[in-house]
């Protein structure tokens, strides 16, 4: 199993274990493009185990096309990154949540 394959393997079990017939109709995980290029992914932490939990900002600048800042608030992981960066992003949110 590629390493692409093992962080969707893992990010689609979170999400079905908070898919109990209520919260999936309020809340998700987005990924969406970003004009600059790159990635945003907002995933909801509300009515989950991390739903109090606080990140600060978290920068990373390596280049202009390889960045990333994500952080924790609102009950929301907020992630973006440049146009390479998803997998990244993905593996920062599931580290968070394990």
């Amino acid at each position: 199993m590629s390493a692409v394959e093992l962080v969707l393997d893992r990010l689609q079990e979170w999400y079905r274990s908070q898919c109990d017939g209520d919260w999936e109709h309020s809340y998700g995980v987005k990924i969406e493009t970003l004009d600059n290029p790159g990635w945003l992914v907002t995933i909801d932490l509300a009515d989950t185990d991390w739903e109090h939990l606080s990140q600060p900002r978290t920068i990373v600048q390596r280049s202009d096309t390889d960045w990333i800042q994500c952080e924790v608030a609102e009950r929301k992981f907020i992630g973006c990154g440049g146009v390479s960066n998803l997998g990244e992003l993905m593996e920062l949110f599931l580290g968070i949540v394990k």
